[in-house]
C-alpha cells in the first residue's frame, strides 16, 4: 500500500527528538508530496523557529504548531453569489482536467444547494472537437440553457452573447466553458485574455476559475502560474480529488500562489463536487493525529 503525505508526516511526528535530522526529514517529506521546495522549506525554518522560541521538546507539541502553520497557508475559498446580480463564473484550465463537467457540478451545486434557478452556460470552447456538443449534453440533463455558436467561432463573441442574454432574461448565474489548449501557450493566454477583457466591466460579480487535476503535482503548480499571470485566477477548484491524491499541491498553491481553493471534484457524478474546507483537510491530511 503506498503510503500518502499525511500517512509519511504522521509516522515522522510519531518519533523522538527533534534535532537537525527530523527537519530534514519533514523537509524531503513535503518536496517528494509535491508541496514545492520553497514552500516545504517555508514551514520547515518557520516550524524549528516557533519550536526554539517556545521551548517544546516533543514532536507531538510539535505537531500542533505544524498544523496551525498548514492552516495558516489556507485561504478561505467559498464562491457565494449575489443574488442581486448576474454573477459570472469563467472556467478555465488545460485539456483533461474535468473542466467542462465541472460546470455541470457547478450548476447542481448551486441550484440544489444555494436555491439559483436561473443558471446558463456559454460554450466557449469553440477549437476542440466536440466541446460544444459536450456541454450541450450536460445542459439538457441539467435542463440549463446554453449559448452557442458554430465551432471555430471567436470565443468572446459568444461570452458576449451570453452575457447579454442572461442579463435581459434576468438570470442569476453565467457559466463560461473556454478552450485548454491551441496552437501554443501563448495563442492560449491571449485568447483568454480577450474574453477577460469582454467580461470585465460588465458585470459586478465576476470570478475566474482555474481547474486543476489534484493528481498532477508540481505540473498543476506550474499550470496555475501561467493562468494566474494571464488574467490573475480568482478560485481554483481541484478535480480527481480522492485518497490516492498527494495533498500537497493545495499547500504549493496556497504557500506559493496565495490562491483559495474553493471545492474538491471527488468523483464523476454531478452530485460529487465538495466544497473545501481548510479545518478538515488539515486534520483529514494529518489522519486526524
Amino acid at each position: 500500500m503506498l503510503k500518502t503525505l499525511g500517512m509519511k508526516i504522521k509516522g515522522l511526528f510519531q518519533g523522538e527528538g527533534l534535532g537537525k535530522d527530523f527537519y530534514e526529514e519533514l523537509e524531503d517529506l513535503l518536496i517528494e508530496g509535491d508541496v514545492g521546495a520553497s514552500t516545504a522549506l517555508r514551514l520547515v525554518e518557520t516550524l524549528r523557529e516557533e519550536v526554539r522560541k517556545q521551548g517544546i521538546r516533543s514532536r507531538e507539541d510539535a505537531l500542533k504548531l505544524f498544523k496551525q502553520q498548514i492552516h495558516s497557508l489556507l485561504p478561505a475559498g467559498s464562491l457565494p453569489l449575489r443574488r442581486d446580480a448576474l454573477n459570472v463564473f469563467l472556467l478555465l484550465g488545460v485539456n483533461g482536467v474535468g473542466k467542462t463537467t465541472t460546470i455541470a457540478k457547478l450548476a447542481y451545486y448551486y441550484r440544489m444547494v444555494e436555491g439559483i434557478k436561473g443558471i446558463v452556460f456559454a460554450a466557449a470552447d469553440t477549437f476542440r472537437a466536440g466541446a460544444i456538443a459536450q456541454i450541450e449534453t450536460l445542459a439538457d440533463r441539467l435542463q440549463v440553457r446554453v449559448v452557442k455558436q458554430m465551432p471555430g467561432s471567436d470565443p468572446g463573441a459568444v461570452v458576449y452573447d451570453a452575457l447579454e442574454s442572461a442579463r435581459a432574461r434576468g438570470e442569476t448565474l453565467l457559466l463560461a466553458d473556454t478552450a485548454g489548449r491551441m496552437h501554443n501557450r501563448t495563442n492560449l493566454v491571449r485568447e483568454l485574455q480577450k474574453i477577460d477583457k469582454v467580461i470585465t466591466g460588465k458585470v459586478d460579480a465576476y470570478r475566474k476559475i482555474l481547474v486543476l487535476d489534484a493528481v498532477t503535482g508540481q505540473n498543476g503548480l506550474q499550470q496555475a502560474k501561467i493562468f494566474h499571470d494571464a488574467v490573475k485566477i480568482d478560485s481554483i477548484i481541484l478535480t480527481k480529488w480522492d485518497g490516492t491524491a498527494k495533498g500537497g499541491i493545495i499547500l504549493a498553491i496556497g504557500g506559493e500562489l496565495g490562491i483559495p481553493i474553493s471545492f474538491l471534484g471527488v468523483g464523476e457524478k454531478v452530485t460529487d463536487l465538495k466544497p473545501f474546507d481548510p479545518t478538515s483537510f488539515v486534520e483529514n491530511l494529518l489522519e486526524g493525529v
